[in-house]
């Protein structure tokens, strides 16, 4: 309540100030932050130490990701916009698509299969994908002047509450130099027992773009701490709670494990950088260029001005005279030619000229002094053009020689300190000569992967319409697992320590692609293994996007296919623990996928279909026994299996995106059909729904207002389950035990805002939560229970 009674203290000071604001003064994001040159100074400006007047910061932001492979540019949208901004740390996503533990940073899946990641190779980290950003998706920054982003979300309370706090901060050294780093805390503590969640990263970045050589380099530290639960011990307890005697609250309700967690570590360095050939042409500066150069020269004559003025006053000094400051600033504003001056007046100059006769009646017209005149004119004339005078000198590069290298390190410990008996089926190996129930799983993982490419690139003249790579790749891999040994007299294999693997691959490749122009756009990449662990893996993805007018409205179709032929992940093939063992010869996975997409901008509609075939598709199997004891039911004989289907699975996928706009009503659907010919390996349910209803509107003409319910729901399925020994998901493979999951709206209430730079928020999830729902996102783990959140974003540039 105190956190209610300070919300709607905050709600009602705001809403109270921005009634006495008249202007609008509300930032636009479309890729870099507006440069507001039309603002008034005491609102956007600071004190400038020059003349010590108040004058306009630069603002100007621009934002974007780079490809891995080959350090190309796409430009992107800073982490600004309001929409959506509640559920920006959501963890079952942005439109409700994943399936989740329940609390804040917990594992979790995306039920739409065609929107999942490909399993990587320490598959330990998918599940944790909101929170671990790959080098493809990091956002490198050049600023103006340099942008601070902080933010902040938080519910509940010391006991159960969930926080997440974010800082990012992007600087630029001159025009080429940008920098910025990112720190980012998630720490849930949960609703129901033994599920905490703490997660942490730094990142820092930097970039240098030069006309001939650009730089990108990423440094990332990421730790992950999950404490698992093992679900609740029974269902019950959330969808028919009438049946116990007593009535328990979601802290009271008994789990399956406790004092288990899993922790991850990991590091990550990236560099690419490339020198370009090419030759310099002529194009005219952008909007936010000529505001910047503009800036930059009023604040050069500012300064040459204030170091005269010095130099001024140290003279009258030296002479022993009063400096006066007054006259000095008279003399010189009325001192000078004005910037926009011109020569006035057609006529040249005439002189009278004395002839040998004596005659000064003569007159004649000086013609150098006229041609002078006419070059000064044509020069006023030529500075005054602003086509000419904001033109820039723009390289463009022909040929591209391209290297990238990327180390990632990784470490995962799997710990309990207590396991309840017969809990797991097997026991593989004890770490000392007594057993006991404690375990320590480890892993270690570390790869090094380089990567030098050659660019022709389109664009350098009217005939090169496409661009052309080529690349090379060679990645070094270590492992490590626990290795056994057997002892005298011992019954079972002991810890050993640790056994390394090391593996190495060499691949080649190429890219053809077209960027440039309105119409059509393509890339079509190709890559092969030659040699190593991998050799014979094969990798083909294209894609081309087609816009057109149609009928009034612009149409815009893609297209996106691939063939993988992908060796699955070493810890699919070899993995070593306490409870969970195996060594499987697995062939090579075949995923084939066809996705068509077509839009209309004027209408808001967006339809997808796609169709995947999927061969030896490789994914673990659980096995396990839930027993009656009272009122819960006890987890017996866990076991685990990789397994790999023989036979191909058709998944069929169809996506409707539709929205709606009256007035200030607005409605936003997703609605996504999907069918798998073999739902008992590959899961997922038939229908998927998201609906957004707001109303957005202004206060005072600068409060953004978006107030309005959004809902997720999904039809009933035998989800995969979560697997804590493993950290990953599985099929679920018990007849006896199976568990369906589904059919349950879930709502959030919620009032978005944004004043000027600052967003900030207030939300009820789970608002329609009852005794008795069936709120539960993965087998056994429900949802939380109706919770109060807030959260506020403020950036600003210094």
């Amino acid at each position: 309540m105190k956190k209610l009674s300070l919300l709607f203290a905050l709600l009602f000071l705001v809403v109270n100030v921005v009634r006495s604001q008249t202007e609008d003064t509300t930032p636009f994001d479309n890729g870099t932050f507006a440069t507001g040159g039309t603002r008034n100074a005491r609102k956007t400006g600071v004190s400038d130490s020059i003349q010590s007047e108040h004058k306009e910061i630069p603002r100007g932001l621009k934002v974007w990701t780079i490809d891995e492979r080959f350090g190309d540019r796409t430009a992107s949208v800073p982490d600004t916009l309001s929409y959506m901004y509640m559920n920006a740390s959501l963890t079952y996503g942005t439109r409700g698509e994943y399936n989740t533990l329940g609390n804040l940073g917990s594992p979790r899946q995306n039920r739409i299969f065609i929107a999942r990641r490909p399993t990587s190779e320490f598959f330990f980290l998918d599940p944790y994908d909101m929170f671990i950003v790959q080098p493809s998706e990091v956002l490198f920054t050049s600023t103006l002047s340099p942008i601070t982003v902080l933010s902040y979300n938080t519910a509940g309370n010391r006991n159960n509450g969930e926080d997440r706090f974010k800082a990012f901060f992007a600087v630029n050294a001159g025009k080429k130099w940008g920098f910025g780093f990112k720190f980012d805390y998630l720490y849930g503590r949960g609703y129901y027992s033994n599920q905490s969640t703490s997660h942490f990263n730094y990142s820092m970045w930097g970039s240098y773009l030069g006309e001939r050589y650009q730089a990108h380099l990423l440094l990332s530290s990421n730790q992950q701490k999950v404490t698992e639960n093992g679900g609740i011990t029974n269902d019950a307890y959330i969808t028919h709670p009438e049946v116990f005697h007593d009535s328990y609250n979601e802290e009271e309700i008994p789990t399956a494990l406790k004092r288990n967690w899993n922790r991850n570590d990991n590091q990550h360095v990236f560099f690419n950088h490339r020198y370009s050939l090419g030759f310099f042409r002529k194009v005219a500066m952008t909007e936010e260029e000529i505001k910047a150069k503009k800036f930059a020269l009023k604040s050069q004559k500012a300064q040459e001005a204030q170091e005269n003025k010095e130099k001024a006053r140290r003279r009258a000094k030296a002479k022993g005279e009063k400096f006066d400051e007054e006259a000095y600033d008279k003399e010189k504003r009325s001192a000078g030619r004005p910037e926009d001056a011109v020569i006035v007046g057609e006529a040249p100059e005439a002189k009278t000229l004395v002839g040998k006769d004596g005659d000064s009646e003569r007159v004649k017209v000086d013609l150098e002094d006229s041609t002078q005149i006419e070059k000064l004119k044509k020069k006023d004339a030529l500075a005054n053009d602003s086509t000419q005078k904001w033109m820039k000198d723009e390289y463009v590069p022909v040929t591209s020689f391209i290297h990238s290298v990327r180390l990632d390190n990784y470490e995962r410990i799997y710990q309990a300190y207590e396991t309840p008996t017969a809990f797991y089926k097997n026991n593989y190996f004890n770490y000392g000569s007594t057993a006991n129930d404690s375990i320590y799983d480890q892993t270690k993982h570390w790869a090094l992967k380089n990567t030098f490419a050659i660019a022709l690139l389109e664009g350098f003249n009217k005939w090169a319409k496409a661009g052309l790579k080529a690349f090379l790749s060679y990645e070094l891999r270590h492992y490590s697992l626990p290795s056994m040994g057997v002892q005298p007299g011992a019954t079972i294999s002991l810890y050993n320590g640790e056994q390394a693997w090391n593996m190495h691959d060499v691949s080649v490749g190429g890219q053809l692609l077209k960027t440039l122009g309105k119409t059509l756009h393509y890339d079509v990449t190709a890559e092969a293994w030659l040699a190593g662990s991998r050799a014979g893996q094969f990798h083909l993805d294209g894609h081309a996007e087609l816009g057109f007018p149609l009928f009034g409205d612009t149409v815009q179709l893609s297209a996106i296919a691939f063939l993988h032929r992908t060796v699955p992940s070493f810890y699919m093939s070899k993995y070593y623990g306490k409870h969970y063992m195996w060594e499987n010869n697995l062939d090579q996975e075949i995923h084939s996928r066809l996705l068509g997409e077509f839009s209309l901008q004027k209408t808001r509609t967006k339809l997808r279909v796609g169709y995947d075939v999927l061969s030896n598709y490789t994914y673990f199997g659980i096995q396990s026994d839930r027993v009656k004891s009272g009122d819960n039911y006890l987890v017996q004989h866990n076991d685990l299996n990789v397994r790999q289907s023989r036979s191909p699975i058709n998944l069929f996928t169809l996506q409707l995106q539709q929205d709606f706009q009256l007035g200030i009503v607005n409605w936003q659907n997703v609605l996504t059909l999907q069918k798998s010919s073999k739902e008992d390996i590959l899961p997922v349910p038939t229908f998927n729904a998201y609906s957004n209803l707001f109303l957005r509107f202004k206060i005072a003409r600068v409060l953004d207002v978006d107030l309005g319910v959004d809902g997720r729901y999904f039809t009933s399925y035998y989800a995969p389950e979560y697997i804590p020994g493993i950290g990953s998901f599985g099929v679920q493979e018990n007849e006896s035990s199976r568990t369906l999951i589904g059919n349950y709206p879930h709502l959030n209430a919620y009032a978005n805002f944004q004043l000027q730079h600052t967003r900030f928020f207030v939300m009820f999830t789970h608002v329609n939560s009852s005794s008795g729902g069936k709120y539960f996102f993965a087998p056994h783990y429900p949802l939380n229970q109706r919770v109060l959140q807030f959260g506020v974003s403020w950036n600003f540039f210094n």
